[in-house]
């Protein structure tokens, strides 16, 4: 079943890189008294991803945070190592925590996997992102096909 507006975002234990290397962060951690602009995408280093989807939120960092975003984080279905290659590849310093839901629990969880073994990448998560304020989902903007419009750093902006 697929989270929706109003659910608890389920527990899960995502992976980051710190400055002494991967550590776990829970949803708890995550979410608990804050509001997350989350988005999640197929796959780290991708063309859509790396080329719209992380670079909207980097350049709207700012924005995000003057409309009372805590954190603004990137989910994806990668190993740790990976998501921190991409995240200094990209620039996104402290502006964008990028988490590793490296064996996919998180995106099983809110119900937005996708099965992406026509491409050779398996299983995955669907592009999406939602907005989390004390852990409750206040949006849910999920892409239908292979679009790239309501999980863009513009439009979650607007919803703020």
């Amino acid at each position: 079943m697929t989270l929706k507006v109003g659910d608890t975002v389920p527990s899960a234990t995502f992976m980051t890189f710190g400055p002494d290397g991967p550590k776990p962060i829970t949803s708890d951690e995550l979410f608990k008294g804050k509001t997350v602009a989350l988005f999640a995408v197929p796959g780290a280093f991708t063309p859509t991803c790396s080329a719209k989807h992380l670079p909207g939120f980097k350049t709207k960092a700012a924005e995000f945070k003057a409309k009372g975003v805590d954190t603004i984080a990137c989910v994806s279905v990668n190993d740790v190592f990976v998501m921190k290659a991409w995240g200094e590849n990209q620039g996104v310093g402290d502006d964008v925590l990028m988490l590793a839901d490296g064996n996919g629990d998180f995106t099983k969880a809110v119900g937005l996997e996708l099965d992406a073994s026509r491409f050779g990448m398996g299983p995955r998560s669907q592009r999406y992102s939602m907005i989390v304020k004390d852990g409750v989902v206040k949006e849910l903007n999920v892409e239908q096909g292979g679009d790239f419009k309501v999980s863009s750093a513009e439009y979650m902006l607007a919803q703020l």
